[in-house]
């Protein structure tokens, strides 16, 4: 009986002696290794290291807390007239959202306040 497939073709040996190739000697200890190496890739969490802070805008260490308090402060407040102002060009649903941002930064705003006030209550006369 003839067969309708042709046999398939012999695999090249690989020789024993070129010590170039890749497979002419396996290590066991090399390919426990990269075993461990693959496993350990898909199977271990990473680890993230210590969070770097970026230097490009940064806040000078030797800053007070009431300063800090006073700048926040007045940053919300500049946002909150943006955001106010921007809300006023604005159609109808797109108006309510961004007004709702506004009241969040309010809020923030009047917090902020509250620890200054907090942090130096004012004097009476």
């Amino acid at each position: 009986m003839i067969k309708p497939t042709p046999n398939p073709p012999e695999a090249d040996a690989i020789p024993e002696s070129d010590p170039t190739s890749p497979y002419s000697t396996l290590h066991p200890t090399k390919l426990s290794d990269a075993a461990e190496r693959a496993l350990d890739h898909y199977l271990k969490p990473h680890v993230p290291t210590q969070r770097q802070p970026s230097t490009m805008f940064l806040v000078a260490p030797n800053m007070d807390t009431e300063s800090l308090l006073a700048h926040a402060c007045e940053s919300m407040a500049s946002a909150s007239i943006m955001l106010s102002d921007f809300a006023g060009l604005l159609e109808t649903p797109y108006r309510n959202t961004l007004l709702g941002i506004q009241q969040v930064v309010m809020l923030g705003e009047l917090a902020v306040n509250r620890a200054l006030d907090n942090l130096e209550p004012p004097t009476r006369n």
